[in-house]
């Protein structure tokens, strides 16, 4: 079972872009319990941390993200998103949709995302 993620791409800093996850049918029927978040990680870097969401709506986020990225979702859609604003070089990374139901883990395979200064 893998999420799907979308939405990367290349752009110049301080440009916007907007990555979306989409739940596989498998796991749609819960998705309104799941808490998801979006996870990073650059060349020679661990993956981290960018931003979370619980089934609640609870948000949160990276120190180095706060006030330019923001996570959403929509249940109906069974969809989750990553609002990305004035985008800096550190950004560049492989970006990683994850979802949590009990024990369960689901990733998605990643979106790339590049930022040039």
């Amino acid at each position: 079972v893998q999420l799907q993620a979308s939405g990367g791409g290349s752009v110049q800093a301080g440009r916007s872009l907007r990555l979306s996850c989409v739940a596989p049918r498998t796991i749609s029927s819960v998705f309104n319990t799941l808490d998801m978040g979006w996870y990073r990680q650059a060349p020679g870097n661990e993956r981290e941390l960018v931003a979370a969401i619980t089934a609640s709506g609870t948000t949160n986020y990276a120190d180095s993200v706060k006030g330019r990225f923001t996570i959403s979702r929509t249940n109906a859609r069974k969809t989750m998103s990553l609002q990305m604003n004035s985008l800096e070089p550190g950004d560049t990374a492989i970006y990683y949709c994850h979802a949590k139901w009990g024990s369960r883990t689901y990733w998605g395979q990643g979106t790339l995302v590049t930022v040039s200064s």
